[in-house]
């Protein structure tokens, strides 16, 4: 990483890069975040042994490589792959109708067809457009040297059993690439930070228009298209609830239309310029008038967990200890908490994950490092409670502790 002052700026978010390209300005350098990137996952399989690794997943793709096409589409179907040899450049298998897409990087050596055996593409000539499949990718494999020893992030049955019969000694790819993308480049930290500002105009529009009437998808369209409109890709889920559908937590964003006096809460999941995550929760409270004793009660606790959970994070805790140490939630909001006090982030969420005190041997294994980014993370609602608070904040971990990526302000009629 660079030196502390750089981290520092970086880290309040204060110093984050445009888009466009400044030749008398300092910018993200996308050449070098891709030869890092794909360093850090060739790095991982050559401490683990493996001759390479087959990747289906578009985020893990798209890491190794700098490439993306229809990533939500080919989330679902499992056509678009990738071989990354523990050593060389990787070869990409796309829809033979965009290998055009690609001339411009130096991360792909080779774009060949991708050989499809969805059941959509091959349906009862499955078995056949396997074995096609198969043998075509152990040709690449083994013109690498790659042995028999392999990794693959997500293959579906079919494919796995005919590599297998093939003598193929495949290892968890998952592994590999989650701890290959746990600690970001700084040209990572600074891509984050333009998407985290495009996320936080898109919640400052929400802000703007809420109002009493509004329904909570009008509310939740304004995040999608101030990040459409400022270079970002999508948003992972519909988390916005108002009123008595902010408890319990979980619920999506529906045609309810919003009344004066109600908590709005949402937890942002969006995908942004870079394809980098931003992934931050608030809670807004609909004028006109003035917030519930309770409301700020609620409010307050939430602020109170995530505050204490920033501060505590310090490299070189393990993620267990991080937990012992976590804000321990009162006995009243213990059974509608959220699912854990924090979790990585990078393209979207990620390793690790941090579990509460009373169950802190839930949390991953490992321990935070300089480089990491951490979303942090609270909900609090009573099981007999009307309403609750959900809020979120992105870090980095810095060599004096957590330092926040996300700026937005919170409520002050909610924290007085």
């Amino acid at each position: 990483m660079s030196d502390a002052t750089y981290l520092e700026s970086i880290a309040l978010g204060r110093n984050t890069p445009g888009v466009a390209q400044h030749d008398a300005e300092p910018q993200i350098d996308i050449k070098r975040m891709r030869a890092y990137r794909l360093g850090r996952l060739q790095s991982e399989l050559k401490r683990l042994d493996l001759g390479g690794i087959i990747l289906y997943d578009p985020m893990n793709i798209r890491y190794a490589t700098g490439s993306s096409n229809m990533q939500v589409w080919f989330t679902h179907n499992p056509i678009r792959y990738c071989w990354v040899p523990v050593e060389g450049v990787p070869i990409l298998f796309d829809y033979a109708k965009s290998m055009h897409l690609y001339d411009h990087l130096e991360t792909i050596r080779e774009v060949r067809p991708a050989i499809g055996y969805i059941y959509m593409t091959a349906s009862e000539r499955l078995e056949e457009r396997v074995g096609v499949w198969a043998n075509d990718i152990d040709e690449v494999m083994q013109s690498d040297g790659a042995g028999k020893r392999i990794a693959a992030d997500r293959l579906d049955f079919e494919g796995a059993n005919a590599l297998q019969a093939m003598g193929y000694d495949i290892q968890s790819g998952t592994r590999v690439t989650e701890l290959a993308r746990v600690i970001k480049s700084d040209d990572e930290i600074a891509a984050m930070c333009v998407s985290i500002s495009a996320c936080e105009a898109g919640m400052a529009k929400m802000r703007e228009e809420l109002r009493p009437g509004v329904t909570e998808v009008e509310l939740w369209a304004h995040l999608h298209q101030v990040n459409i409109a400022l270079g970002g890709e999508w948003i992972e889920t519909r988390l916005l609830a108002s009123g008595g559908r902010t408890n319990p937590w979980f619920r999506e964003a529906s045609s309810r239309i919003i009344r004066a006096g109600e908590l709005v809460a949402f937890d942002t999941d969006l995908v942004g310029p870079f394809g980098y995550c931003a992934d931050i929760s608030r809670t807004y409270f609909c004028e006109p008038g003035r917030p519930t004793d309770e409301q700020k009660r609620l409010y307050n606790h939430a602020y109170n967990q995530v505050q204490h959970n920033i501060n505590m994070l310090q490299p070189g805790m393990t993620f267990v200890e991080a937990a012992e140490k976590s804000w321990k939630i009162p006995n009243e909001f213990h059974a509608r908490r959220y699912g854990i006090t924090a979790h990585g982030v990078g393209l979207v969420d990620e390793y690790p994950s941090i579990a509460f005190t009373d169950t802190a041997p839930m949390s991953s294994t490992g321990m935070l490092e300089v480089g990491m980014t951490v979303c942090v993370e609270s909900y609090i609602g009573a099981e007999d409670g009307n309403e609750g608070v959900k809020l979120e904040e992105q870090v980095l971990i810095t060599d004096r502790g957590a330092a926040r990526l996300s700026t937005f302000p919170y409520e002050d009629m909610l924290l007085n």
